[in-house]
């Protein structure tokens, strides 16, 4: 897996078409912004024709939908990855704080820019599909939170949820400023923080 939510296939085999304009628009879109990347732009990296574009996706709004629904996929795949060393609910939690620093660690063209899904969110309109896609990975986060402090914390429900929220906050809080920064010290100082809530419970 890449930095642009694509799986890469085995060298010199070439790649199909739709991975490589969603690789090609997942570069761009991280880089420069959605509204600034055009089309021409996104299929001149991809090395294909406009025509395989929208032989793929239907528009650059799907074409968008489809680079957000991959940088989804891609952090829970960072998630699981980190989730498969932990070895209690406590690490559980952790384990996303962590994904979230790997998402930092990336080797960006122009930069870490906080999360890639944020960043696409503030620039389309208030009811637009994508800002929903935006939004249910943001609720999951804090449900995979959520589950791990209900472990933790099996006979205090409503306590695990507050926590969850507040650990929810903390993390956004820490990649906003990281992106603005332009590295990963906030999200390493938010998981100790969190780690240090966790050990007063």
């Amino acid at each position: 897996m890449s930095e642009t939510g694509v799986r890469t296939t085995e060298p010199g085999r070439r790649r199909p078409a739709r991975e490589r304009l969603l690789a090609a628009a997942a570069r761009r879109f991280y880089a420069d912004g959605v509204t600034a990347t055009g089309i021409d732009t996104i299929t001149a990296e991809a090395g294909v024709a406009k025509m395989s574009l929208y032989n793929n996706f239907s528009s650059k709004a799907d074409l968008v939908r489809a680079y957000l629904d991959a940088r989804h996929e891609e952090w829970l795949a960072m998630y699981r990855s980190r989730l498969e060393r932990a070895e209690s609910p406590r690490d559980g939690v952790l384990a996303v704080f962590d994904a979230y620093a790997d998402h930092a660690a990336f080797a960006y063209e122009r930069g870490f820019r906080g999360c890639g899904l944020l960043n696409a969110a503030a620039e389309l309109p208030a009811g637009d599909e994508g800002r929903t896609v935006v939004r249910r990975h943001k609720e999951e986060v804090e449900r995979l939170i959520s589950g791990h402090l209900q472990e933790l914390l099996p006979e205090r429900p409503d306590d695990a949820r507050t926590m969850a929220e507040h650990l929810a906050f903390l993390l956004e809080g820490a990649m906003a400023r990281a992106g603005l920064e332009g590295d990963d010290s906030r999200l390493r100082h938010a998981r100790a923080m969190a780690a240090t809530l966790l050990d007063r419970l």
